[in-house]
């Protein structure tokens, strides 16, 4: 059972981090729904080890990564097996550019790279911690990602 100090750490820390976690969820799926379960998700998984937990944003986020991640092959892996019938396009937020669009046809590395980079801020090398992958291989993504938006923009 956590204690009394680390209930105030995890309370504090989801007071902090739930916007930012939340809006990082929703960059890389696409989903309000889904971002609130991610985030919610992450949270419970580490509350019963919050003491544990030696960064507890590095954490957090490299887990709403993980579960947005598995959730896009489980639907991936859904789709393949039941044909579903084509929706309306869904009108994106103010808040998501323009070039969330070409972003979202990205192949899920180079997603990844180019939300945390752009959107959250992070250097690449931290990147390459986040996402447990070598500098070098960051580093490719990042630029066949740009070479991709590039592309599509003309």
């Amino acid at each position: 059972m956590p204690t009394e100090k680390a209930s105030a750490g995890f309370e504090e820390t989801y007071r902090e981090q739930r916007l930012p976690l939340l809006r990082f969820a929703y960059l890389l799926c696409g989903s309000r729904e889904t971002s609130e379960d991610v985030v919610q998700s992450a949270f419970a998984s580490a509350q019963s080890r919050w003491d544990q937990i030696q960064s507890p944003a590095s954490y957090l986020r490299r887990s709403v990564l993980n579960l947005v991640k598995d959730g896009q092959r489980r639907r991936y892996r859904l789709a393949t097996l039941v044909p579903v019938a084509q929706s309306e396009a869904v009108v994106l937020p103010p808040e998501v550019d323009e070039t969330w669009t070409l972003i979202q046809h990205l192949p899920w590395p180079q997603r990844a790279v180019v939300v945390l980079h752009y959107y959250e801020d992070l250097p690449l090398v931290e990147i390459a911690q986040v996402l447990e992958r070598s500098e070098s291989t960051v580093r490719s993504d990042h630029r066949r990602a740009l070479d991709k938006l590039r592309k599509a923009l003309r």
